[in-house]
């Protein structure tokens, strides 16, 4: 029987992805898009509007089966502009869901950022999100689902490509202590766990973290090991003092400020940006949904996956 799925963040990278991985299955999806668009198949169906017009998430949720829930916001300059999306937002589509009769199944993209909400606005918007998405599911008949990915990065993604592109290069520049402890995950790897989450039988609640399963993660001196060997020939690490990584976030945010948009690097990021434990681990996830990813940094890098 084919299922349908409303999913919102579907112009943005990972949801995208995930849009492209669901037709591939045969799901039909009705996608939330701020812009009027025109389906390129008669299993995709855009509906226009946004996290703030419930009117639009009810319509969105009309006849659908389960949500996906990937619109979030990850620029911004206050803590209000990150709470009005990602906690209130999140809530009026919970609510849209609740009130459509017919979802049973209801995915919260998060962040492994929500595992340390002190760290930074976007860090704390996402497990406020949890919270009250979990309080809230357990008045409805809606199954939750939380997923914590780590840096997800792959073909559309352009906050981690350069990183990439500079290892590749033969340069890798260091956020943070050199002993920090790095996940990642590839985007492909993420949609097929989306997928299988909506499919499998009665999966469970709690959060979710999903990284490319490699044992121990990446160490900056790994990254460094794992680009030279790539690219046959030396990288040079090269550690970005906090001070100069300040000065530059203070400098974006009044470029942006001047420019009318909400910059990516704040002071606050850097907090997220720096800390040195963003180690993950798949095993509560691989359990429930059997969900095994199948691409390594190195293999990305290698095939040129990014």
């Amino acid at each position: 029987m084919t299922r349908t799925v409303a999913v919102t963040g579907v112009t943005g990278f990972i949801g995208k992805h995930i849009v492209e991985n669901l037709l591939s299955r045969g799901f039909t999806v009705r996608a939330l898009t701020r812009i009027a668009r025109k389906a390129s198949t008669n299993k995709l169906t855009w509906v226009h509007g946004a996290l703030e017009d419930q009117g639009s998430l009810s319509e969105l949720v009309s006849g659908a089966d389960h949500v996906v829930h990937c619109a979030g916001q990850v620029r911004g300059h206050t803590e209000e502009t990150f709470t009005r999306c990602n906690v209130t937002g999140s809530l009026r589509l919970m609510q849209a869901a609740k009130e459509s009769g017919g979802c049973g199944r209801f995915l919260f993209m998060s962040s492994l950022a929500a595992r340390y909400p002190e760290l930074s606005w976007y860090a704390k918007s996402k497990y406020v999100a949890e919270q009250q998405l979990i309080t809230m599911s357990k008045t409805e008949n809606i199954s939750l689902g939380i997923f914590r990915p780590t840096a997800v990065y792959g073909p559309g993604d352009k906050e981690l490509k350069p990183l990439f592109s500079w290892l590749l290069r033969g340069v890798l520049p260091r956020l943070g202590a050199p002993e920090a402890q790095l996940s990642f995950l590839h985007v492909s790897d993420l949609a097929q766990a989306v997928a299988l989450w909506l499919i499998v039988d009665r999966p469970q609640t709690y959060p979710y973290e999903l990284c490319d399963g490699v044992i121990g993660g990446y160490s900056w001196k790994r990254l460094q090991e794992i680009g030279a060997a790539v690219r046959h020939g030396p990288v040079r690490l090269v550690g970005i003092p906090l001070p100069m990584l300040r000065f530059i976030a203070a400098i974006s945010m009044l470029a942006n400020r001047l420019a009318g948009k909400e910059p990516m690097l704040t002071h606050s990021k850097i907090r997220e940006l720096t800390h040195q434990d963003w180690s993950a681990s798949n095993n509560n996830l691989s359990e429930s949904i059997n969900w095994f990813p199948k691409i390594s940094l190195e293999r990305a890098l290698r095939e040129g996956l990014f």
